[in-house]
């Protein structure tokens, strides 16, 4: 974060152009890396209560979650999948990568967060073009892994624990994202999704949102006196973080374009 606020994103540090270190990482103004890493590195260190059902039920539409003391609660960047069974897809597909998973278990709850900075969800995916009938954008392969991995999928077994609670979020400098608004029609969704007939029963709707940079912002400064001292300083140098990063994000005038057409 310093880093880009002072100008410095894009460039090697001191120590790779002297030779003396040999990573290969670049920060790049441009990676929603940057941004995934600030983030949860900041939410992690705040009092989940006070934010974590408030920034859900804003990104969902709908007071679904209630705000409580969240047992086993942990937020984990980049959680790799295994790949998704070979009968339930007329493809392979290799394993997936989450940017952001939350889960506690008072009920048992499992959330994904897909984050975008300098670009939209990709419409393909690895060994996907959409050649098979079914859509390849990432939304919706994390919808379905996601009910793979909660349990929604009918199995064969003998015994069957319920379901977690599911649901899946689009992190973005600002909301509308077109795929959102489909994957929250369960009839579009289930068309989607190949073998969607073995999905029973569904998470509770809706289960697919998005989060837009101000929808944080309003969220930390909604309840900002009952965080402690120090918490207050990690909001605060979040939120200038983020209103840098919806400043000079990729494209922002074409999307601003599009707005005001």
């Amino acid at each position: 974060m310093l880093l880009e606020l002072h100008r410095k994103g894009g460039t090697l540090c001191q120590p790779a152009r002297e030779g003396q270190l040999h990573c290969p990482l670049i920060v790049r103004p441009t990676s929603e890396d940057n941004v995934t890493a600030h983030l949860i590195t900041v939410l992690q260190a705040l009092n989940p209560r006070l934010w974590v059902s408030d920034l859900l039920n804003r990104g969902l539409g709908v007071g679904r979650f209630r705000r409580q003391v969240y047992r086993g609660f942990r937020i984990q960047p980049w959680v790799t999948k295994p790949p998704f069974p070979r009968s339930l897809l007329p493809w392979d597909e290799g394993g997936t990568q989450v940017d952001v998973q939350f889960s506690w278990e008072n009920p048992p709850t499992t959330v994904f967060i897909e984050c975008k900075y300098g670009s939209s969800l990709s419409t393909r995916t690895s060994r996907n073009d959409g050649r098979t009938g079914f859509p390849a954008d990432q939304l919706v392969r994390n919808i379905r892994v996601g009910l793979l991995e909660s349990g929604y999928y009918r199995t064969d077994t003998l015994f069957e624990s319920p379901p977690r609670d599911f649901a899946v979020l689009v992190l973005a400098p600002e909301s509308g994202n077109p795929f959102v608004g489909e994957y929250q029609n369960l009839t579009r969704l289930q068309s989607a999704i190949p073998h969607s007939d073995r999905i029973s029963p569904w998470p509770l709707l809706p289960f697919v949102g998005e989060i837009g940079y101000a929808d944080i912002r309003h969220v930390l400064q909604d309840r900002y006196r009952f965080y402690t001292r120090p918490e207050r300083h990690l909001i605060d140098a979040l939120l200038e973080y983020l209103t840098f990063k919806h400043g000079t994000r990729p494209n922002r005038r074409t999307c601003s374009a599009k707005r005001d057409g």
